[in-house]
């Protein structure tokens, strides 16, 4: 069966046409008028080895906030929805990923539940035109819509746009793992038997 997903959000704010396939070749096309976002969410993609389309308009003559939290939450439904029952996946992955002078933990959990701990603080309100703060939004709205833990550790780092790209990597990397078939564990990775709250 594809592990595929299709998501549609339209507000107000923001129109958003999201595309994933969880079994794909690390491709991506994405274009949602930020440019920082866009770069972050083709190396999500390539170090995740999924597929990923995005296209989203939004309110960008305000600012970006709406753009990054909407995108977020097209994503989180969209690992939510081509996870299933979540029947032979592994749930759980991290990476600590190097970058340059940076070291950033992710570790996630398709668990069900969602909860956000982010332990990454920015030197500076700004990567070129994009607030920093954003980082955060974007896996706030992922979590809060995969239904899944997510920790967030910076260890070190002083260069922002490093630290933003270690995160997305290391968040890619650890979302592959979780994602990932486990040939020795059919089931649900669960005592409860499920992993739906």
């Amino acid at each position: 069966m594809k592990r595929v997903a299709q998501i549609q959000r339209k507000t107000g704010e923001t129109d958003i046409r999201l595309e994933l396939n969880l079994d794909g070749a690390g491709e991506s096309t994405v274009e949602t008028g930020v440019g920082f976002l866009d770069h972050m969410l083709t190396l999500l993609a390539r170090h995740a080895v999924v597929d990923l389309n995005v296209e989203a308009k939004g309110d960008l003559e305000v600012d970006d906030h709406h753009t990054v939290e909407d995108v977020g939450i097209c994503l989180g439904q969209a690992v939510r929805e081509a996870v299933g029952d979540k029947r032979g996946i592994r749930r759980y992955g991290s990476m600590t990923l190097p970058m340059d002078e940076t070291l950033a933990t992710v570790a996630i959990d398709l668990s069900g539940r969602h909860y956000l701990v982010f332990g990454a603080e920015f030197p500076s309100d700004k990567i070129g035109a994009f607030d920093t703060e954003l980082v955060e939004e974007f896996w706030r709205a992922f979590s809060a819509n995969a239904l899944c833990n997510l920790h967030v550790v910076l260890h070190h780092g002083h260069n922002c746009h490093h630290i933003a790209e270690a995160i997305f990597k290391a968040a890619g990397r650890a979302l592959r793992q979780a994602a990932e078939t486990d040939p020795r564990s059919p089931g649900v990775p669960s005592t409860k038997g499920s992993l739906d709250g």
